[in-house]
């Protein structure tokens, strides 16, 4: 008897996953975190008008969704003052990565990409086969020009950038990234993930022709719509591309509670004027806790707030250890000198509290323990 034939490809691949989940670390804790504060989930939660929609859309989970997904394209195509040809509805940010990457990606080809950046992309770019070049971030942001020189070098089929970006909550001008795409070499395709871009300062989002055909937008309804659990995700661009992923998408990814709870939340404008307010409120609060306790937080442009914890990346793993004991959840950066911060995602006002309570023994537990 034998198994299943996997390619040569999925052999040669490690059994790893971009992130372990919460819930993963709650069953082996035993029990459920006190703060849920490391996916970068919105815990202010989605729009009123969403959960109703969502709750009408729930009597008809029967049918299949939309696959076209015409309304809620309709909708961003009036937002983004393009056609609705110009934007593909998927699951997520990471799903419509992973279709990208099968889109353009064969085992061999070059992508640029930062080392620190995003790991969900670097995870589909392995699933097909690609060649990561990694550049640097300078200083706590993306380098535009060290990932253009890199891409000069390599010719890669696409180059990363997230503005605002993950894991550091850094942002570059929309000038800056919109003059990026002036120098994508030819045939290079450059991807702006712009997860957090409805929460970031004015002037963060690149003024970018959606017929462009040199860039490709990626924006979520999981950060500022607080909607991460729907999983609905959509890109911005040139009408060819676009229509590409239709060849490969999955047509019923989209459930109808999704696409219907999208659609409200991306009508309530003054929820959202309401939730840019609530984010910037908690991201003042963290960084008052993190400066009583003597650590630094960095600017942020985005619903987190990356702190450097004044030492290098196995203290801070350290602190984070010892704040997950205390049933507080948080993420860290995966490499140096990144890696000297924990990163703590906005949340009510009752986590903050219980952040704030957790922290200070955290830390001195951390400086007690030895170096490993």
């Amino acid at each position: 008897m034998t198994g299943p034939r996997f390619t040569p490809l999925i052999e040669s691949l490690p059994a790893t996953v971009p992130f372990v989940g919460p819930e993963t670390q709650e069953r082996r804790l035993g029990h459920a975190f006190a703060a849920r504060l490391g996916a970068n989930e919105n815990g202010f939660g989605p729009s009123p008008r969403a959960i109703a929609a969502m709750a009408a859309a729930a009597g008809e989970a029967w049918k299949y969704g939309d696959p076209e997904n015409h309304d809620l394209k309709a909708a961003l195509a009036a937002q983004h003052h393009c056609r609705p040809e110009n934007i593909v509805v998927g699951e997520g940010i990471d799903g419509l990565l992973g279709y990208l990457c099968r889109l353009v990606i064969e085992p061999g080809d070059e992508v640029v990409t930062s080392e620190g950046a995003y790991p969900t992309f670097n995870f589909h770019v392995a699933g097909y086969g690609g060649v990561l070049h990694k550049v640097p971030y300078a200083g706590d942001a993306e380098d535009p020009e060290a990932l253009l020189a890199k891409a000069a070098e390599v010719a890669p089929k696409l180059i990363y950038i997230a503005n605002p970006d993950n894991p550091m909550a850094s942002h570059h001008p929309g000038t800056t990234i919109a003059a990026m795409v002036e120098r994508v070499p030819e045939g290079s395709l450059l991807i702006v993930d712009e997860a957090y871009v409805e929460l970031a300062p004015e002037g963060t989002a690149a003024p970018i022709d959606a017929d462009d055909p040199r860039v490709i937008r990626m924006r979520t309804f999981s950060k500022a719509h607080g909607l991460a659990g729907a999983r609905v995700g959509y890109a911005i661009g040139a009408a060819p591309l676009i229509q590409a992923f239709d060849k490969i998408r999955n047509h019923f990814g989209m459930c109808r509670i999704s696409q219907a709870g999208a659609l409200a939340a991306l009508s309530d404008t003054t929820w959202q004027a309401y939730m840019r307010r609530l984010v910037g409120a908690a991201r003042d609060r963290i960084g008052a806790i993190a400066r009583a306790n003597g650590l630094t937080p960095l600017p942020s442009a985005t619903n987190f707030v990356a702190i450097d914890c004044g030492r290098d990346g196995a203290f801070a793993r350290r602190v984070l250890e010892e704040l997950t004991a205390a049933d507080i959840f948080v993420r860290m950066p995966g490499v140096a000198p990144l890696d000297r911060c924990i990163r703590v995602s906005c949340g009510p006002e009752a986590e903050m509290e219980a952040f704030a309570a957790a922290l200070p023994g955290a830390l001195a537990r951390a400086r007690d323990l030895p170096s490993r």
